[in-house]
């Protein structure tokens, strides 16, 4: 779950900047539309399925695309928000931002992910379903969103061909992936 800061609004390029001077330890947070959110830790078996799905897409991928960890920001500009996903993956050619701060710069954002994979706990789940996954549709170049249950073994693959579609599998079942490379 996440929560509000206590300060008003934050400038992204203030957010950006303390995101950026954050040890590892230190939880990671959200920026929508200039208010800042605390997002929760992982237990154990969140990161276990992070790491499981990051390496087994990682070793399915074409050549062309590349899996990204979870602490690659994304950068939604059309939603105004700055988040963290459980994994991307970028096809293609990576598009970013860039934040400057007199001159310098504080870093980059990912702006254009091809598949978004969040990993679902009791706290997040309701939003990674709902609202964040209404934030991810605003981004042009996403086209799968992967939902991973932490509580039993299902997986869900939300697809854009003209309109978003969801599959639901079990243990057994496998997905195959309609990331293609660029041409």
């Amino acid at each position: 779950m996440r929560q509000a800061t206590a300060s008003a609004h934050v400038k992204f390029e203030d957010y950006f900047e303390r995101e950026a001077s954050c040890g590892a330890d230190v939880p990671r947070h959200e920026w929508f539309d200039g208010v800042v959110y605390a997002m929760s830790r992982g237990t154990p078996e969140h990161g276990r399925l992070t790491s499981s799905v990051t390496i087994a897409l990682g070793n399915a991928l074409p050549p062309d695309c590349q899996i990204y960890a979870a602490d690659t920001m994304l950068y939604i500009p059309a939603a105004n928000l700055a988040t963290y996903a459980d994994a991307s993956v970028g096809c293609g050619p990576l598009e970013t931002i860039t934040v400057r701060r007199d001159g310098r710069s504080l870093g980059q954002a990912v702006t254009n992910p091809s598949v978004i994979i969040e990993v679902l706990s009791e706290s997040t789940e309701r939003y990674d379903r709902d609202g964040k996954f209404q934030l991810y549709k605003q981004i042009t170049s996403l086209r799968e969103y992967v939902l991973v249950a932490q509580d039993e073994r299902r997986i869900e693959v939300f697809r854009r061909d003209h309109d978003w579609r969801g599959e639901v599998a079990g243990p057994e079942a496998r997905f195959a992936s309609t990331v293609r490379p660029s041409r």
